[in-house]
């Protein structure tokens, strides 16, 4: 068993993506003029060069922000870092790291898009991931990293709350490969001392399947309980995809059987209605989608599949993910997830809004050096 606590300094820094500092005050002696929302805005930000490998030592003055319509200068710019820093202590001061840093903890959820109910032949694929699943856990988790296990078929299912308790891990993953429901009927309240959840943080019961009867809304659902928790969460899709391609396809994102054979409908399309809100919630909880293709190759996808795949490109790209559709074994992705958390920054900068006034606001991240790869969240929610 792993074992893990939070970093207390990390917990201290990242409050809220969105923090309300202060009011803006009088215009004229005596005089009310217009009342504005001043925040702090925390980003969590991915660097590396072209081969993946992470950048450190930037500044706030190597980064770039665009807020809205509106270019923002970067007050700070703190790298974290989910491994005891084991350079020099020189080395180090020049970084602007401490050696001494506890790392900090990462959030994994592992999101299986259930196919069995549509597509049977899928089975064999589902378990391979399953099986390289539990060789991850194995073999490349620290002490410091939380994992969760959901699935969707009709509703979301939480088959594992965030544990570092490998043996949990493992036994939620042997459950969900036989089929088992864990049910929606937990405790409304978790203790602290539990950890991380998303549990305390989820509808119960039928509310839950009421508010998942979509893939969209699910994991709309998972992200608004994921907000309140501080850090980057990694959510690893496992998924042949989903959508509206044509008018082929039933409320839970998949094609029908019926219509899965066909070869000549159009193209993927985003749904308008659902897809906006949720990468909403999944950009303002930071939670990084890393969608990994079932069927592992493009070439063994018929034309249905190659359309809804688009789907989970699109998704990674507006998450800060990525998105993994050619590798020989399940393995290679979920090794790549991890390597491609093994450090990043966290911008901090002030913003302004009308006083009352809430919404989305649209964020773009990028470095002075442009032969850096940078991969930020695209957006937050501010106001009420």
């Amino acid at each position: 068993m792993r074992q893990s606590s939070l970093a207390k300094s990390f917990i201290l820094t990242c409050l809220t993506a969105c923090l309300p500092l202060a009011l803006a005050a009088q215009e004229g002696q005596g005089q009310f003029g217009s009342t504005v929302d001043v925040s702090e805005v925390l980003l969590d930000v991915v660097v590396t060069d072209r081969d993946g490998n992470v950048i450190l030592g930037l500044q706030p003055e190597d980064f770039m922000v665009d807020d809205g319509e509106r270019t923002v200068e970067v007050s700070s710019a703190t790298f974290y870092s989910n491994r005891a820093f084991l350079e020099s202590v020189a080395l180090a001061s020049r970084l602007g790291l401490s050696p001494d840093e506890v790392p900090v903890d990462r959030f994994f959820i592992l999101f299986f898009h259930d196919p069995r109910t549509f597509f049977p032949e899928l089975v064999s694929e589902q378990l391979d991931a399953l099986r390289w699943a539990r060789r991850w856990v194995h073999q490349e988790l620290l002490p410091n990293d939380f994992v969760a296990v959901a699935s969707y078929d009709y509703k979301l299912k939480i088959h594992q709350d965030f544990t570092t308790d490998d043996e949990a891990i493992l036994k939620a993953l042997d459950a969900f490969g036989r089929g088992k429901d864990p049910g929606s009927n937990w405790p409304s309240r978790v203790e602290a001392e539990e950890g991380p959840s998303l549990r305390q943080n989820l509808p119960r019961g039928n509310e839950l399947r009421k508010k998942t009867k979509k893939i969209y809304t699910a994991l709309e659902t998972l992200s608004n309980a994921a907000a309140y928790i501080i850090g980057r969460k990694n959510l690893l899709m496992f998924s042949i995809g989903f959508g509206e391609p044509g008018d082929f396809s039933d409320g839970t994102g998949f094609l029908t059987a019926q219509s899965s054979g066909r070869t000549n409908f159009g193209t993927y399309r985003v749904d308008e209605r659902y897809y906006p809100p949720m990468m909403e919630a999944l950009n303002d909880a930071n939670v990084a989608v890393y969608a990994i293709s079932l069927l592992k190759n493009t070439r063994n996808e018929n034309a249905a599949q190659s359309i809804l795949a688009n789907s989970l490109s699109l998704l990674a790209d507006d998450t800060a993910g990525k998105y993994y559709s050619n590798f020989l074994s399940f393995r290679d992705p979920m090794r790549r997830v991890v390597e491609d958390n093994n450090g990043y920054y966290l911008l901090s900068y002030p913003t302004e809004f009308a006083h009352g006034d809430s919404g989305y606001r649209k964020v773009t991240v990028n470095t002075r050096n442009p032969d850096f790869v940078v991969r930020a969240r695209q957006g937050y929610r501010f106001g009420d």
